[in-house]
Parts: structure tokens; sequence; C-alpha cells
């Protein structure tokens, strides 16, 4: 008997896993990935066949036609590239025009208004290091990029602002951000994600809860564990709450992206995190409370086999 030389790769049931979120959906607990147009996913949420361009694969008609495949398997996607710029009416019309209407997005507002300083790096160009006159400016946001939003309301669960690690004391970080959260129009959910160990305190997430407006719970390089961050007692500041599996405790998302990239599969199972995505899974729905929970590639290296084995 001849024996092959290597195995074959794990089958991947994405059927049973459109089935689990769609039953999760309806209690209103929303799983879905950071992004969307990864070619390593080819074989488990995406089909070759179908991007082929005169019989040869079609790197333009995959980034364009796989949003809607996509949705065959999530019923929620979180949209990370809004974070750095404010997208036209044109962007957005083809955006939710690519997928079916059932699709729910979370989106990042842009960092226009979430930097207080913009990062010492090249794309910044002559503004990198330089203060940004537009933080926590409520009326920059409104009028580029909720407004440019509007006909879409419907279809996003929720709006994201990310505040990176900062030097400013959280008594200076609230002083600025209560009224920009006062400030801000009551038609969509907001959360507010932050990347100070030391935020998370009674003020902070009273200032939240005062909003209705979710912590999101982070797993980051130099934040506290998701487990960690679910036992604060005080951490779930609104009547929803968002997760994000972003990295593993100590791991720099540029040694993530060299180590898991093309994210085709795991490489280093999270077990901890795991576990503690399911135990909030399990509180959600105890509670009813409505939960969106958002997997990267860069939280083990490959998110759909993350969240196949969370919600098994």
């Amino acid at each position: 008997m001849t024996l092959p030389l290597f195995d074959p790769p794990p089958v991947f049931d994405r059927a049973a896993l459109a089935d689990r979120l769609r039953a999760l959906a309806v209690e209103n607990i929303w799983i879905g990935t950071s992004s969307w147009k990864y070619q390593g996913w080819l074989d488990q949420i995406y089909t070759r066949e179908r991007y082929l361009s005169r019989g040869k694969p079609s790197k333009k008609r995959f980034e364009a036609e796989c949003l809607a495949a996509y949705a065959e398997t999530f019923p929620v996607v979180c949209g990370d590239f809004s974070f750095y710029q404010f997208p036209s009416p044109e962007y957005w019309h083809k955006l939710f025009a690519s997928a079916p209407a059932g699709l729910r997005f979370a989106l990042k507002a842009p960092e226009e208004v979430t930097a207080e300083v913009f990062p010492k790096h090249l794309r910044y160009g002559p503004r990198a290091g330089m203060r940004n006159e537009s933080f926590l400016n409520a009326e920059a946001l409104d009028a580029l990029f909720l407004e440019p939003l509007a006909p879409y309301r419907d279809r996003i669960i929720t709006l994201i602002f990310e505040f990176g690690a900062r030097g400013t004391a959280l008594r200076d970080f609230l002083r600025q951000l209560a009224p920009f959260l006062d400030a801000l129009p009551p038609s969509y959910r907001y959360a507010v994600e932050v990347r100070n160990p030391p935020y998370l305190n009674a003020r902070y997430f009273e200032c939240l809860r005062e909003h209705n407006i979710a912590h999101v719970l982070n797993a980051w390089t130099r934040m506290p564990t998701l487990g960690e961050q679910i036992a604060i007692p005080d951490a779930f500041t609104a009547d929803f709450t968002v997760v994000r599996a972003l990295l593993r405790e100590s791991r720099t998302y540029e040694r993530a992206v060299e180590q898991f990239s093309p994210y085709d599969k795991v490489q280093d199972e999270n077990p901890e995190g795991r576990e503690a995505l399911r135990a909030l899974i399990r509180r959600m729905r105890e509670e009813r409370r409505a939960a969106m929970i958002f997997v990267n590639n860069r939280f083990e290296g490959n998110a759909p086999t993350t969240i196949h084995a969370i919600t098994e």
C-alpha cells in the first residue's frame, strides 16, 4: 500500500459554522472577523473557483467579490479600513452594494478624530508626531463620517472609537472624552477601545456607563487578557458588549504579521483566550445582552478556525 507523503488538510465545515453563527445572531450574539480580504481563507470561507478569470486566479476579482461570500458564513464584520480615512459617499455605496443587506458592519471611526498626536510613521508624512487639531471633534465626525453613512444606518451594528496607548493621564483624557460623547447623535451604538491598562478603573467605566457606550474588551499586546477584563465588575458599561480578540498578550502586531501570514491556519492556539470567549458567549446569552465579538487573524493565525472552535 502506498501512503501519501502528506496528510490532507483538515476539512473546514463552513456550513456547520454558518448554521451556528446564524443561531447565535438570533439570540443577538453576533460573531465575525476583523476585515475579510484574506486569500489564506480560500478552501475555508472562500471557494477558489469562484475567483477565476479566464481560468486563472484573479486577485482583483477576489477583493471585489469576496464580501458577498463572507456573508454566506458570517452575519457581521468589523471594518478596520475606516480607521485610516474618511471614506467617500461613493466608497460607502460600492461597499454596501457588494454585500447582502443582512450583513451587519461594525466600523472603526477614523483616527482623524481619535488620534491626539499622529504617530511617527512614514504614512503620516509631515503630520507625523504633530498634534491633531481634529482630535475629538464631534462636528468633523458628524459631517465627514456619520452623514455619509446615514443611508446605511440600519446595517451598522456599532461604531468603535479606538484610542491607542497614550501618555495622557486618565483625568485629562476623560475631561476631553466626556463632552465628545455628549455631542454624539443617538442614531448609532458606540463603543470605546483604550489600550492603557491604568485607564480600566471606575472613573473610566462610569463615564461610558453614563452615555450607554460599551467598553471594548480587547486582547492587545499590553492590555490585560480578555479573561481578566471580563472579570472586572464595572467593565460592562452598556446594554450591549463589544469584544475584539486581536493579539496574544505581549505579542506585537508586527511580530504577529510576520509569524502568521498568510493566515491560512492556526499557528499558536490560545486556550485561555478561547475559553474567555466561550464564557462570555454563555454569559451574554444568560443575561440576554447583545454582544458583538470580532476575532482577528493575528489572535491565533486564522480567525475562521478560532471562531469555529469557540462556537462548537
